[in-house]
């Protein structure tokens, strides 16, 4: 995000201190392990999860603009990390929408966004972080990160045909099967395109680079934004 997406990190600081709340971004800080931990490599990972836990240990809460991330920190830390340790993180780590619905409890977003919307739901904050109600379990409908976007003013968010189905991305998965991968994108992209999309946002921009790649590739693309920047005010086309 820092090094791809810089607008939409800012837009995730921004957002936080217009609310008064005191961040700091430490800049010692490095990757939280995720890729070596899905590629199997374990004792690469145990190093990251240890100076994670380090840096952030101290802090009230930890807001993370990606699921992925938080889903690492929350559900994985423990095969890394001692029981007290991996708790402490555990009980203050929050992805940003989830931080925002569950902590903050906003419900007077001050911004406007006059197009037709359609929200990937990557599979990391679904499935493991419960952001929403996925198709596979009989749960009643919900969704924290739409219940923060229904609150922009003049936005329409579209109904897809299948609104939990996996991107293709999976990190290293994008490249041992790219195939596949692409496959399955391109299924997420033509469900937006036929539900009259005009632009496509989510909470993680591992999926929106991937399918914004596949979409540049064929030379018809719907622009992507990470939801903070909608939630903020800084999303344009």
């Amino acid at each position: 995000m820092d090094q791809l997406y810089p607008k939409a990190a800012m837009a995730v600081l921004e957002f936080l201190e217009k609310r008064g709340i005191d961040v700091e971004y430490p800049r010692e800080q490095t990757c939280c392990g995720q890729p070596m931990s899905n590629s199997g490599c374990s004792d690469q990972a145990k190093p990251l999860a240890n100076r994670f836990e380090e840096i952030f240990s101290k802090y009230d809460y930890v807001v993370c603009p990606s699921g992925s991330c938080t889903s690492m920190v929350r559900c994985h830390y423990g095969e890394h990390l001692t029981t007290e340790k991996n708790e402490n993180l555990k009980n203050k780590t929050f992805e940003f929408c989830e931080f925002l619905v569950d902590i903050l409890k906003i419900d007077d977003i001050d911004a406007s966004f006059p197009y037709r919307v359609g929200l990937h739901q990557s599979c990391h904050g679904l499935r493991e972080l419960r952001l929403a109600n996925s198709t596979e379990r009989r749960d009643p409908p919900f969704s924290k990160v739409r219940q923060l976007l229904n609150q922009v003013r003049d936005i329409e968010l579209v109904d897809l045909q299948r609104t939990d189905e996996c991107c293709g991305f999976g990190g290293t998965f994008a490249v041992s099967e790219e195939a596949i991968s692409c496959s399955m994108g391109k299924d997420r992209i033509a469900d937006h395109r036929e539900a009259g999309a005009q632009v496509m946002t989510g909470i993680d921009l591992s999926c929106l680079m991937h399918l914004d790649g596949i979409m540049r590739k064929s030379g018809e693309v719907i622009p992507t934004f990470h939801v903070a920047e909608i939630l903020n005010g800084n999303a344009s086309l």
